[in-house]
């Protein structure tokens, strides 16, 4: 099963104020903050839905193919992405603008203040999907990532035009879609991805309800963070899976977009939505318990046990077959943490 991944591709700079941003703030004077905050310690990460997705894709051997825009400072990370079995052959380099970069301080109780600068991706409106899509395979689905928001919605028309299955995958960018464009870019998806957050918002945005989302699309999957997943078809009873239990927990940042990893590299191997949905939460276990998005280890036997342990040997056993490609050279297990700008030498 070939997919193409259109959406988001940033480098993530965390950074860790040793304090409480509350202690900093003086009530009286909210209407004039000006405030900076020494830190402790900065990681620059890959990250971006997009390349996150397709970065888990390519380890569990899909050789998914990327659709996005960025700068020239790409170069580096062109590299990683290819190392571990994605094909940026459809990756718009901007001649003009950097790539798209997350900006975030955490204190100690884990209250975030956040930027994201679009950089580069603001020029992913002018991909053609059909020109991106020339001379390579036909993907048997097109993924629909948060990005630019007129890109996504170019995209999905052009998966309509072009007779292409696609996923709709709004996430974070539903905060910038109105009513009319949450309604095309959800209309005829396969597949339906959201967290359940992110699932009241688009029933609110769209004015829809839950039957009139699945009228429309062939499959709806909720993350329900450590509750599992749900998924959820017009005429079935929902389907539940639990999520991998006593995870241990150090970074929630990508491990939705490694669920959907595991669950679209089940599909392509044929497997049954119950088995998807199991490897989707084993492959986000192993990134939850890992610092940076695409960071987390894809052992073959430590997921079958995780598996085994989590759904049984009769689960872990239909799982096997999905992760026969983590034997291949590229699914060796490094950290992601980019050499020379993370603060350390």
């Amino acid at each position: 099963m070939r997919i193409a991944v259109t959406g988001s591709i940033a480098t993530d700079h965390l950074m860790v104020f040793p304090g409480r941003f509350s202690d900093q703030l003086i009530p009286d004077q909210l209407a004039h903050v000006s405030l900076s905050f020494l830190v402790d310690a900065l990681e620059v990460r890959r990250g971006g839905v997009a390349a996150n997705i397709a970065f888990g894709l390519g380890r569990l051997g899909l050789d998914p193919l990327l659709v996005g825009a960025v700068g020239a400072d790409f170069a580096e990370y062109e590299v990683w992405l290819k190392e571990h079995g994605v094909d940026t052959g459809a990756v718009h380099v901007s001649a003009e603008r950097g790539t798209a970069r997350f900006m975030c301080i955490t204190d100690e109780d884990a209250n975030q203040i956040a930027a994201f600068y679009a950089g580069a991706m603001q020029e992913a409106r002018d991909i053609d999907l059909a020109h991106a899509l020339y001379g390579r395979p036909r993907p048997d689905l097109v993924l629909v990532g948060p990005n630019d928001p007129e890109a996504m919605l170019r995209h999905t028309r052009e998966c309509r035009d072009l007779g292409l299955p696609f996923a709709a995958d709004p996430s974070q960018q539903l905060a910038r879609l109105d009513g009319p464009q949450v309604r095309e870019l959800v209309d005829g998806a396969r597949w339906l991805f959201t967290n359940e957050y992110e699932a009241a918002l688009l029933l609110e945005r769209a004015g829809w309800d839950r039957d009139d989302v699945l009228a429309r699309v062939g499959a709806w999957i909720t993350t329900l963070g450590g509750e599992g997943v749900r998924v959820d078809r017009a005429g079935h009873d929902p389907l539940v899976v639990d999520a991998v239990p006593d995870a241990p927990v150090t970074d929630p940042t990508g491990v939705g977009d490694a669920f959907r990893a595991g669950f679209l590299a089940a599909l392509s191997h044929r497997l049954p939505l119950p088995a998807a949905a199991r490897l989707g939460c084993v492959v986000a276990s192993a990134a939850l318990s890992t610092v940076g998005s695409q960071a987390y280890p894809l052992d073959r036997q430590h997921l079958l046990t995780t598996a085994e342990r989590s759904y049984g040997s009769a689960a872990a056993e239909e799982l096997a077959p999905a992760l026969h490609a983590l034997s291949a050279p590229h699914a060796t297990n490094t950290l992601d943490t980019l050499n020379g700008l993370d603060g350390t030498p």
